[in-house]
């Protein structure tokens, strides 16, 4: 947990990141689409699983109702999210991991993930602290690679 601490802390003293609940929020220099056109190309590029692109602005505008730019970004690989459940199987509930961007009230664009130290006091993953360590790299590599 050593990587996850040290990781987190070096984010917040940026002011690029702020953390509530378990989640992790990271200001994006682009704009909703090109973030998540740019995470989504990250992934990829290193051979990890996206399993959807859910554009909730769209889903407003369907019903005639209207939501600032948002969007949900479901990706994951076993390599990963296997040892975790062999940890702890109701982890699977927060797996494949997700990531969320949108716009706030001041325009600001946002990737938010929930954090894998949440995912660990949520689940109870004993013995899984080096896959946690790796997936809070990762998942800051990816997010870092969208947003900045």
């Amino acid at each position: 947990m050593h990587l996850l601490v040290t990781v987190t802390l070096l984010l917040a003293i940026t002011g690029l990141v702020h953390a509530d609940a378990g989640l992790v929020s990271i200001e994006s220099k682009y704009d909703v689409p090109t973030t998540a056109d740019k995470l989504v190309g990250a992934l990829e590029a290193k051979g990890i699983d996206v399993f959807a692109r859910i554009d909730h602005s769209a889903g407003a505008d369907s019903i005639g109702d209207s939501l600032p730019p948002t969007q949900l970004v479901i990706f994951g690989s076993p390599q990963m999210g296997t040892p975790l459940m062999k940890c702890a199987r109701s982890v699977g509930i927060d797996l494949p991991l997700k990531a969320l961007i949108w716009q706030d009230a001041d325009q600001k664009v946002w990737l938010t993930y929930n954090a894998p130290s949440y995912l660990d006091s949520r689940h109870g993953l004993n013995g899984c602290a080096k896959v946690l360590d790796k997936m809070q790299a990762v998942v800051t590599n990816f997010a870092t690679a969208a947003t900045q």
